[in-house]
């Protein structure tokens, strides 16, 4: 029986279907990690199950010692708590930021432009990093689990490239934000550019490096990529859309303010599984990573890790989603 039942198409739009032994595996990764204070408890949906599972092909140990990793990163590093007050100094250029469209799947979508890097701290990119990727999870609507990035790469070059940012990024995008990336377009990469994408695909898992796409505006062919995806009337300019609006950090700082305040509320939901909440902190080093899975072990996969990480150059950062009127995401994990 087929592990993982979904509809893919060369854009990235994946629909993923739960079947009966799949639900069984992720019931035993709830056994496996036990309870829960409540906001690794709501952390720990079905659907974020799920992608751990997908990402480690369907191995029921493998998947619960990477979800095990990653609670013990959101305990310590707490991603839910970053507001845009701290990292607001990183997003004044614009290198990075959740777009006001979406795209024909109803994906929110990333705009990141290397040229614009404005910071020489790995600590301070990354952390703006993860609190795009919070923002922008937090934005994707209830059907959808992936998003789209769009890479600008106008004013690129060498000097904006670091090969210590992109394996910072690649790792906490593909530890602890698995299978969240649908489709990321690479738009008019500079010819250079190409060895440093051979190089740093190696950080990336397989699956992962297919979704990376290359556009060109002088190639029809690879141009049409662009109107499959997008509504172009709604499309920035930058990508061959017509919307010339440009990135205004003052309206996008006061629309990060607004959605700062949703934060809170999502993380005091009782959506959280069943099982009785501690007390106390729960001690995430007692799982045995070798405990039991039930047996099904390797299971029956349709693909390997599609971990999310994508070659990120010192702006390789993340915030994506658009503003689309769907309110927050019941499942923000999805």
């Amino acid at each position: 029986m087929s592990a993982d039942l979904k509809k893919s198409s060369s854009n990235g739009s994946e629909k993923s279907l739960i079947n009966e032994e799949q639900q069984a595996k992720i019931s035993e990764i709830r056994r496996l990690i036990g309870p829960l204070p409540e906001k690794l408890a709501i952390y720990c949906s079905d659907a974020a199950i799920a992608r751990y599972l997908r990402a480690r092909n369907w191995n029921v140990k493998k998947a619960t010692k990477m979800l095990k990793e990653t609670l013990k990163w959101r305990a310590e590093y707490k991603p839910e708590e970053i507001r845009w007050e701290e990292v607001a100094h990183e997003a004044e250029t614009g290198k990075i930021y959740r777009s006001n469209y979406i795209d024909k799947h109803g994906r929110t979508v990333l705009v990141m432009r290397p040229s614009c890097q404005n910071s020489k701290s790995t600590k301070g990119q990354i952390r703006y990093l993860v609190y795009c990727m919070e923002n922008a999870i937090l934005n994707l609507p209830a059907d959808q689990e992936q998003m789209v990035w769009l890479i600008d790469f106008n004013g690129f070059n060498l000097s904006h490239i670091s090969l210590k940012v992109t394996r910072e990024t690649a790792h906490v995008l593909q530890e602890h934000y698995p299978e969240c990336l649908g489709v990321a377009i690479l738009y008019n990469p500079p010819k250079f550019f190409e060895p440093f994408w051979t190089v740093a695909k190696p950080f990336l898992e397989p699956k992962t490096q297919n979704k990376v796409k290359f556009v060109y505006t002088d190639d029809p062919n690879t141009k049409k990529i662009m109107e499959d995806l997008f509504e172009m009337e709604k499309l920035e300019s930058a990508f061959g859309g017509n919307d010339d609006s440009g990135f205004d950090i003052n309206k996008y700082a006061e629309r990060m303010r607004e959605e700062d305040k949703r934060i809170p509320a999502f993380w005091t939901k009782s959506e959280a599984p069943p099982e009785p909440m501690p007390t106390s902190s729960v001690d995430l080093n007692s799982f045995d990573s070798d405990a039991s899975d039930s047996g099904k072990v390797d299971g029956s996969a349709s693909h390997v890790s599609d971990s999310e990480g994508l070659i990120s150059d010192k702006s390789v950062l993340v915030t994506k989603g658009s503003d689309n009127g769907n309110g927050s995401k019941e499942l923000l994990y999805r």
